[in-house]
């Protein structure tokens, strides 16, 4: 077994990575482009991103710590079934890709504030800017600065609070360039950590093979199976004590959907980055990010599974408990990184940052974006210049980190830091798909009832984690759910006060022959996973 720790070889690759997204980045910085120096070349990137940028940009924003430490946990603590966040997502894109962006690329659209604004009222834009504001930044940011720091800490030996000072930093680094340098970075920063995942995947299914004799890697596959069969199941039956996280079917035909529509198609820091390329374009880049969604269990769930079995036999006996002697699912991927070969380490650890940080100035990015052009310039400076608006944006990006930074730590109570991001992300999606289907697809939709609603979701939502506490927190947010649709509905319809707004441009939802074919093969993939695993 390896030490804890890096070796000088490892340190130098690790340097190579943070000296050409370093170098990278700031050849896209300085690259001439008049668009760089506006608010929507900086936010947006307006025009400057291809397909495949659109798409790396959106799994980089995505994948990060909770996915590689919070994702891994959930795979050594639940299995499988955790994947459904990852295969449903790919299923959700194709259908924002459809119906969600058209619009939004119709009506130019650069902000989802923006949109309400344009379909409802600003008082219902500026509610729901808030609302993104404090998820971002006391849970997105937050959750990803501490399951960074943790890895850094169990993998490197590095200071926990040093760990956080340096993702702050280093993530602060790439968002201060703009959309732009956000999103060809991504491109790299996708290689690395793909590249790095799949080394780590392979050392842990060789371990599998290696301890039980499977005969190399596709009978470590086989070996997990036999001896983690409760951890292959995609659909958890309700006797389980994992049914609370992933009740049954509502993880395919529930209110899995409302979480992944609402994360997908109505969240700033994702569709943020489709929102300055024409439809084409944007499509592609939503398809590659689907294939590429599908590829994610493999990289960190399936890890999470082999150091389970492995663990139940004897491995990693000391390195998976805390303090108190209680075994702390989320240092599973740590652990494991622990063991690979002097080199090799340096790969997979630069995958590790470039995941954390990728998703860290995305997020960033969003809130700068959100502050700047939905608060600052509408209420504190509406003659602000472009270039003072840029100013501000990179102002909102080093105080939301700082703050996320001085509250990461507290976080070190939890077990599974990914289902603490997904709990608390729930308080906020029904009310958030509520207001925006409704307000794409049914134009009785009035701004009071959106309002009503927005204000409503919280406490809706904390309301029922308190008075049905028993009912997982999925089956908890399709309640939420149905009770804000027919809130929504019914106010609507008999509100007679609200002003009417222009309508929304639609769009036609037509797609071309090679996007269909593409769509069909991904839902085919998924139907076949589902079979296998059900």
């Amino acid at each position: 077994m390896q030490e804890t720790g890096l070796h000088r070889l490892d340190y130098i690759v690790f340097a190579l990575y943070l000296v050409i997204i370093a170098a990278y980045g700031y050849w896209i910085y300085k690259k001439k482009n008049n668009k760089t120096d506006t608010a929507s070349g900086f936010f947006l990137a307006e025009g400057s991103l291809t397909f495949w940028a659109i798409g790396a940009s959106l799994i980089a924003s995505n994948i990060s710590a909770e996915h590689f430490i919070g994702m891994s946990g959930s795979g050594f603590e639940i299995g499988l079934a955790i994947s459904s966040y990852e295969w449903m997502a790919a299923a959700a894109l194709i259908v924002v890709a459809v119906f969600f962006l058209p619009v939004y690329l119709k009506n130019n659209i650069y902000t989802m504030p923006q949109f309400l604004r344009r379909r409802y009222n600003p008082l219902v834009a500026t509610t729901m800017a808030v609302f993104w504001l404090l998820l971002y930044i006391f849970v997105n940011l937050t959750s990803i600065i501490y399951l960074g720091a943790l890895a850094l800490e169990v993998t490197a030996g590095i200071n926990f609070t040093a760990a956080v000072i340096a993702l702050s930093l280093f993530a602060i680094l790439i968002t201060v360039g703009g959309m732009k340098v956000i999103g060809y970075t991504d491109v790299v920063q996708v290689v690395v950590l793909v590249v790095g995942g799949l080394i780590t995947t392979y050392l842990a299914l060789d371990m599998v093979s290696e301890k039980f004799g499977s005969g190399g890697i596709l009978g470590a596959f086989v070996t997990l199976k036999e001896q983690a069969d409760s951890h292959f199941h995609m659909v958890i039956k309700e006797d389980s004590p994992h049914y609370k996280d992933l009740p049954g079917l509502s993880v395919i035909i529930g209110a899995m959907w409302i979480n992944n529509l609402a994360y997908w198609g109505c969240n700033q820091y994702i569709i943020q980055r489709t929102l300055g390329a024409d439809l084409n374009t944007a499509r592609k880049g939503i398809l590659f990010a689907a294939f590429l969604k599908l590829l994610v269990p493999l990289i960190v769930v399936v890890p999470g599974i082999a150091a389970y079995v492995l663990h139940q036999n004897g491995l990693f006996q000391a390195e998976m408990v805390d303090a108190a002697g209680i075994v702390k699912p989320d240092k599973a991927y740590p652990v494991l990184l622990n063991l690979l070969p002097i080199g090799l380490k340096g790969v997979a650890f630069a995958a590790l940052t470039a995941a954390i940080v990728a998703s860290l100035a995305g997020k960033a990015n969003s809130i700068s974006t959100i502050f700047t052009l939905d608060i600052y310039k509408l209420y504190i400076n509406k003659n602000a210049s472009e270039k003072h608006l840029i100013r501000i944006g990179r102002w909102a990006v080093w105080i939301s980190m700082v703050i996320a930074a001085l509250i990461a730590p507290q976080l070190r109570v939890l077990s599974q830091a990914y289902q603490f991001i997904q709990e608390y992300s729930s308080f906020v999606a029904p009310g958030v798909l509520v207001i925006f289907v409704f307000g794409l697809f049914w134009k009785k939709a009035t701004g009071n009832a959106a309002l009503i609603t927005a204000i409503m979701t919280i406490p809706l939502s904390v309301l029922f984690k308190f008075w049905i506490p028993e009912v997982p927190f999925l089956n908890r947010m399709g309640i939420a759910f149905i009770v804000l649709c027919i809130v929504m509905v019914t106010l609507s319809l008999t509100d007679k006060k609200s002003k009417k707004m222009e309508p929304l441009a639609m769009p036609s939802f037509g797609v071309s022959q090679s996007f269909l074919v593409i769509s069909l093969i991904i839902c085919g993939i998924l139907g076949a996973l589902y079979a296998a695993f059900w």
